[in-house]
């Protein structure tokens, strides 16, 4: 986020990726409960009411901020309280599963939900290098590390220990463990339950359980399939995306140079986490799904929603440019208000091929991104 709601929010976000370090700087004079202190968290889950207290003991302006809230979820009762009183909470956190199944006051829409996402390009400016956050990924605690590797490595030892082993819900430790390089092999592919059952060994109800969990722990999520209903059968199962490709390769245990069969997944995994990011930001688009033809290797990685606006993009990792590679785009033609095709490639030259589809390097796509040009003038009214 580049700036502070006027309202109380949640604000959650991978380990890591930064939400404490954005609090203290952009909320320098805010009340600060930090629930990974365990003094603190002790003291508030003998007496929840010791909150309240000490949040009203200061002024009535001055923000409240509670980090790692998912630790304490009846603790949002109070917010609840607080907020209805006219003070303004900001509440940090790795999931929202734990608030949810606690069956916690969860506000009622008195508090926004805002997600962080790993740094941009633009945030990273000069030391923005493809290659580099292909594969170390993009999360500042890894970013900023001497040995973005072993860093990696421990932040999956990490999640398994702080994020899964706090879930009451998953009994079995050593399964998950199993369960996880299963999935971060399916980057950027539809989602199959019975295939990832039979390679994790575990059952189908059990993986369906899995995928909720990366999900709300934010370390995966699901693209829903868009029905374009083009005169083809088209796929409807939602695909999986882990939201940084340094975690999918250390999930992976594959932490050297990026070898060519994962470039392609992953360059496409970023770029959609770009797309979601900045919808984050400045309301990119309404919604985001993918398109994909029934049997057959014809799809569109993203198609944006905008009222009645779609705009549609291909992602290769390739460095030069061949029609093959726009096939789904040009499939895709007849869509209903569609208003711009891009190709997102790793190749250095722009262009427009002779059926309308624009030709981008990766730097015109970030860069249309961060001035906020996407949508052609022609799609936005003007």
């Amino acid at each position: 986020m580049t700036r502070v709601p006027r309202q109380s929010f949640f604000l959650f976000g991978v380990r890591g990726v930064g939400k404490s370090t954005w609090a203290r700087k952009m909320l320098p004079d805010a009340q600060h409960f930090d629930l990974l202190d365990e003094r603190l968290f002790h003291d508030l889950l003998a007496d929840l009411g010791l909150f309240a207290r000490l949040a009203r003991a200061s002024p009535p302006q001055r923000w409240i901020v509670v980090d790692e809230v998912q630790r304490l979820p009846p603790l949002l009762n109070e917010v609840h309280r607080l907020i209805a009183e006219g003070r303004r909470v900001a509440l940090l956190g790795s999931s929202a599963r734990k608030l949810r199944a606690a069956g916690v006051n969860l506000l009622a829409g008195r508090a926004l939900w805002k997600q962080m996402f790993p740094l941009l390009p633009e945030e990273l400016a000069g030391d923005f290098r493809v290659e580099e956050v292909l594969r170390h990924g993009s999360i500042p605690v890894v970013w900023t590390a001497d040995d973005r590797a072993e860093t990696l490595e421990s932040y999956v030892r990490l999640y398994l220990r702080e994020e899964i082993r706090a879930e009451s819900s998953l009994r079995n430790l050593p399964a998950f463990a199993r369960f996880l390089p299963v999935a971060a092999v399916r980057h950027g592919q539809k989602v199959n339950v019975a295939g990832l059952s039979r390679d994790a060994g575990v059952a189908r109800t059990t993986v369906s359980g899995y995928l909720e969990v990366l999900e709300d722990t934010l370390v995966a999520w699901r693209l829903p399939a868009f029905e374009a209903k083009l005169r083809v059968r088209e796929r409807r199962k939602p695909k999986l995306y882990w939201v940084d490709p340094g975690l999918v390769r250390a999930a992976r245990r594959r932490l050297g140079p990026v070898g060519s069969e994962e470039r392609g997944p992953l360059f496409e995994g970023w770029v959609l986490g770009l797309l979601r990011a900045c919808r984050e930001r400045e309301r990119l688009y309404d919604d985001l799904r993918y398109w994909a033809a029934a049997g057959s290797r014809i799809e569109v990685d993203a198609v944006l929603l905008r009222g009645s606006e779609r705009l549609a993009i291909e992602v290769k990792a390739a460095r030069r440019f061949h029609s093959s590679q726009v096939r789904g785009l040009q499939a895709i033609s007849e869509l209903p208000g569609l208003v711009r095709r891009v190709l997102v490639y790793m190749g250095d030259h722009r262009f427009r091929t002779p059926g309308g589809i624009e030709v981008w390097p990766v730097r015109d796509f970030t860069g249309a991104l961060e001035t906020n040009t996407l949508w052609p003038s022609s799609g936005r009214g003007g």
